[in-house]
């Protein structure tokens, strides 16, 4: 009579150990609470042992390990045992090949899935027998391999669907949760046969091309300033040859285009809408004819006039006495030298 358990020393990460001997009747097995023990016949599990404890194999009379020992009675060389990791287990993933999105706006963009999960065995016999026995997985590391290529073939599929039912690249990242859980409801059929759970994912990130990614800022940007397509084009063409004023007739290229981009720009804004018909411009006021105000009455008179027409005043005045400086009529004193006017 024996006693086996998965030796701490060599459990760390790993999803499985196989029991280096085969164990019989009347031997003893512990399980500890993040364990499973799977009993294997003829290359296929037969049955497991989920409960933590010390199990003595000797009786037909524990309902709980009845099959186990059936199993064991009548076997020379017994049976084999399969430790499995209860624990969960955390994965990355990424497509190795873009998949690419038709957009209505965009064309065909090429988009790169990256991301982790976290996935568990769920069916203890399933996965010895599927992935341990018929493919030979043997570490957590090449589970995740598997995990990794039908998660991602899980997330194109989703993605397809969502695209028919109006998802735009714009509205990829505020659609990131519910293309995760398509993503895991249409996983499950795929995984379920191989006795795994994947529990969730987290982090997804959906990866743009450089000029895609470039073009939705544009569009973002052009949201919140209100400017159009052209407007935008020129001012950031301006603000480029602004930072980089040592680029010379490259430089000044950008510059003559972006003004007349940017005068065309104008031009239309001042057109009138379509099927409106631009006002008239106002007539300027014709010239006043030449000529000047008449000193007493203020009636014009004509330049070439030296009374006025309306009054009669002299337009030249009288002459000052003392300085022969003509004055208006009814002037006392002479404006030019303050003599007394006759």
């Amino acid at each position: 009579m024996a006693t086996y358990e998965w030796p701490q020393t060599v459990k760390g990460s790993n999803i499985l150990w196989k029991l280096p001997q085969n164990i019989r009747l009347n031997d003893n097995i512990i399980v500890r609470e993040d364990e499973y023990a799977v009993f294997l016949r003829d290359g296929k599990a037969m049955a497991y042992i989920d409960r933590p404890d010390r199990y003595a194999l000797t009786s037909l009379n524990v309902p709980y390990v009845g099959k186990i020992v059936e199993m064991l009675t009548g076997i020379r060389q017994g049976a084999e045992v399969y430790y499995l990791a209860k624990k969960p287990f955390d994965g990355k993933f990424g497509s190795k090949q873009p998949y690419p999105f038709r957009d209505k706006d965009f064309g065909i963009v090429n988009l790169r899935l990256f991301g982790e999960f976290r996935w568990r065995i769920k069916e203890p016999p399933n996965f010895i027998n599927q992935l341990v026995g018929t493919e030979n997985v043997a570490t957590s590391q090449a589970v995740e391999e598997r995990l990794r290529e039908q998660i991602v073939v899980s997330m194109f599929d989703a993605l397809g669907e969502m695209k028919e039912r109006g998802l735009a690249v714009l509205d990829l990242a505020a659609n990131l949760n519910e293309i995760e859980q398509v993503v895991l409801a249409k996983a499950k059929p795929h995984f379920d046969p191989y006795g795994i759970e994947v529990m969730k994912l987290t982090g997804l990130s959906i990866s743009l091309p450089e000029e895609v990614q470039k073009a939705i800022d544009a569009r973002t940007s052009m949201g919140i300033t209100g400017t159009g397509y052209m407007q935008y084009q020129s001012a950031a063409a301006m603000r480029e040859a602004a930072a980089n004023p040592a680029s010379g007739g490259a430089a000044a290229g950008v510059g003559v285009g972006a003004g007349i981009a940017m005068g065309y720009q104008m031009t239309q804004a001042m057109q009138p809408p379509a099927g409106q018909v631009q006002p008239a411009p106002p007539q300027a006021a014709p010239p006043p004819p030449p000529g000047k105000p008449c000193i007493k009455c203020g009636t014009l008179v004509p330049a070439d006039q030296k009374f006025c027409g309306s009054c009669g005043a002299n337009q030249e005045g009288a002459p000052c006495p003392k300085c022969g400086k003509a004055n208006p009529p009814g002037q006392k004193f002479c404006g030019s030298c303050g003599a007394v006017m006759g």
